[in-house]
């Protein structure tokens, strides 16, 4: 059943992609920095990321082993590159956030779970019920290559994450300017890390299922970017001039 509803489920992302990335240009998500009343009840900022990230994980796990192609050893491993990534977010990231981190209202978490089980059917369906990924394809040039670039965003994401959340010391609160790594040129490095993470998934799966959710992470965190931008050139005098949003010399 999964194998026929999927065309349709991921022409479904990309329609979400195009709707989150409209909304977002005229309304800030509430949350982080941008955290205001009126949004309804909250959770705490770790609860929230564990509630949002578990789609990603179980339900994932669940589609994945469920396909027929799941014992080849190309699906296995881009199991292995997407637990890598939300393996972390869901169960360790959050514990690395300070306890005075501000709260999320439960409406972007209930959101967020409602599009990461979207996206499990999409993607765990792409590469174990969809596709057959056999052990010949890790020796494919687009695995090779989506997978270095998975990494290489991997490794810039986790940079600038362990930046940011070093920059408050043990009872400090507010905001201070990032320094190091990508933030040299950018102000949302995580994100671009991000990015170039599901870019690689793409091209690691070279499928449309893959390009569904590049384009709608790009949806998400392109505006939220741009929000954090000039979030920072506001609040900071002497914020860097040179500095773009998200990706590096351009934007």
């Amino acid at each position: 059943m999964l194998r026929s509803l999927h065309p349709w489920l991921v022409w479904l992302e990309i329609g979400l992609a195009l709707l989150t990335f409209i909304s977002l240009l005229f309304v800030t998500a509430p949350y982080g920095r941008h955290a205001r009343e009126g949004w309804g009840p909250s959770l705490s900022p770790r609860v929230a990321w564990v509630v949002m990230e578990c789609p990603a994980v179980f339900l994932w796990a669940i589609v994945f082993f469920t396909g027929e192609h799941s014992h080849q050893l190309g699906s296995v491993a881009l199991l292995a590159l997407w637990m890598l990534h939300y393996g972390y977010r869901t169960f360790i990231y959050p514990w690395r956030l300070k306890p005075s981190a501000k709260r999320t209202p439960l409406v972007i978490a209930l959101t967020a779970v409602a599009f990461n089980s979207l996206n499990a059917a999409v993607n765990a369906g792409q590469v174990s019920h969809v596709r057959a990924y056999s052990s010949e394809w890790l020796t494919d040039a687009r695995f090779i290559m989506g997978a270095l670039l998975f990494a290489l965003g991997y490794y810039i994401n986790h940079q600038s994450d362990a930046i940011l959340l070093s920059l408050r010391k043990p009872g400090e609160t507010g905001y201070k300017i990032p320094h190091g790594g990508l933030y040299r040129w950018v102000s949302c490095p995580n994100y671009f890390g991000e990015l170039l993470e599901w870019v690689g998934w793409t091209v690691a799966t070279w499928s449309f299922a893959g390009l569904s959710f590049a384009l709608y992470t790009a949806a998400n965190l392109i505006p939220r970017a741009l929000d954090n931008h000039r979030w920072y050139q506001k609040t900071f005098d002497d914020y860097p001039k040179d500095r773009r949003a998200v990706i590096p010399f351009i934007l």
